[in-house]
């Protein structure tokens, strides 16, 4: 995988995924596995998904993920904001991060780190 694709980093206390191009399954897979790894180290629950540069990816790669978030429910919650260029990622992006704390935002990443530093609605 070229590693230009893929940027995970904590900023401000907030985790950024960042994913540009076509995904794939191993980038996928990677994304979702350092997203973890960084909030285990750090404590952090909180994460963006920054899509603004990805292109659409397949609905199997959409089931995929479905099938990673699941797999995390019973050791973390994190709560996601997922920032998309169209309409065609954000259902796509609704589809794959099914009943988690998630909410998608079009082309605001300001947006989305406000709503992600509001209290948590626990």
């Amino acid at each position: 995988m070229d590693m230009q694709q893929l940027w995970i980093e904590s900023v401000g206390g907030i985790i950024v995924a960042r994913m540009r191009g076509e995904l794939s399954d191993p980038m996928m897979v990677e994304a979702h596995q350092r997203v973890l790894a960084l909030a285990t180290e750090t404590g952090q629950t909180k994460v963006i998904y920054n899509a603004l540069e990805l292109l659409a990816p397949s609905i199997d790669l959409v089931v995929r993920q479905q099938e990673l978030v699941e797999s995390e429910l019973a050791s973390m919650t994190l709560r996601r904001a997922l920032v998309v260029p169209n309409t065609r990622l954000a259902y796509l992006a609704r589809l794959a991060f099914g009943d988690g704390e998630h909410r998608v935002f079009y082309n605001d990443l300001a947006a989305a780190f406000s709503w992600l530093q509001e209290p948590d609605r626990t």
